[in-house]
């Protein structure tokens, strides 16, 4: 699954041992290393915006991934399960990395990071056979990704509107309502995170069958 191997990469240890007990070769990940339960816990406990909250929790990128599968559904209708999973899953390199890093700081990361990145991001294309997304369909998850971007830098970390615009560089307009409907907690809210873990468990085991049954 591997690309050539920089050379200061070769050079240092990245196992991870994961919950389940496996080990994840961050440099050479095998998409059999974690199992789903891994990385629910891995994207529930892996946090958006640096951890920066008005809450008393922060958002992890568990909750923002349901977020935006929402999203899709709301302007799309239901999708197909190839597509919902494609959502579930569009940032879960960053679960197996325990990492979502901020914008600003990408470019500071260089070539090692996104060689960690892409390896994790082909792994996880291979083990839930993801579709490669066309032009529009890539355009449309973008938007929804954005949106929920925009509404999350609105209600959870309480930026302006017009620093969502001009400093975090976002057009999209702030959702008012939630998407995600969970009993017991506020209006975009960030959840525990094992209650993030288990609904976006539970979404990805709800897709996955019904990918079986259209495969059948």
């Amino acid at each position: 699954m591997t690309t050539t191997t920089p050379a200061i990469a070769r050079q240092k240890r990245a196992i991870v041992l994961l919950p389940s007990g496996g080990q994840l070769d961050l440099l050479d990940p095998s998409p059999t290393s974690w199992t789903n339960a891994d990385l629910a816990t891995g994207l529930a406990r892996t946090y958006r915006w640096g951890g920066h909250s008005s809450w008393g929790r922060p958002l992890s990128v568990a909750q923002h991934s349901l977020t935006v599968l929402a999203i899709r559904e709301m302007l799309a209708g239901p999708l197909a399960p190839d597509l919902a999973l494609y959502e579930l899953l569009h940032d879960a390199e960053e679960g197996l990395l325990g990492f979502d890093c901020i914008a600003p700081m990408k470019p500071f990361l260089g070539a090692p990071f996104a060689f960690l990145s892409q390896n994790l991001t082909a792994a996880i294309a291979y083990r839930y056979d993801l579709p490669n997304l066309n032009e529009e369909l890539w355009r449309l998850h973008k938007h929804a990704d954005r949106v929920a971007a925009a509404s999350e830098a609105y209600h959870v970390v309480k930026w302006s509107p017009g620093d969502i615009r001009t400093t975090l560089e976002l057009e999209e307009q702030p959702l008012d309502t939630d998407p995600l409907f969970e009993p017991g907690y506020e209006a975009w809210e960030p959840w525990p995170g094992d209650v993030a873990a288990v609904r976006w468990l539970e979404a990805v085991d709800l897709h996955r069958d019904r990918r079986r049954m259209e495969r059948k």
